[in-house]
C-alpha cells in the first residue's frame, strides 16, 4: 500500500439499501474515540462503523507472505 498517510474523511450520509445487524466485540477506548468522532462530525456509532468497515476494505491489501 501506499506509505504516505491517507486522511479517513467522513462525507454526507448516503443511503445503502438493506442493512443487518452484525455485533462485535470493541475494546471501550476504541468506543469512546468512536462516540468522541460522533459527537464531533454528528453521525452515530453505527455510521461510523459501518464508514470504517467500508473505507477499510476498500484500501485493503492481502499480503502474499
Amino acid at each position: 500500500m501506499d506509505e504516505k498517510k491517507e486522511k479517513f474523511v467522513v462525507h454526507p450520509r448516503k443511503l445503502y439499501g438493506e442493512s443487518k445487524v452484525v455485533s462485535a466485540r470493541l475494546p471501550a477506548s476504541l468506543i469512546r474515540e468512536l462516540d468522541d468522532v460522533a459527537i464531533k462530525t454528528g453521525r452515530t456509532r453505527n455510521e461510523l462503523i459501518s464508514l470504517c468497515i467500508h473505507y477499510a476494505l476498500k484500501n485493503l491489501e492481502i499480503s502474499k507472505d
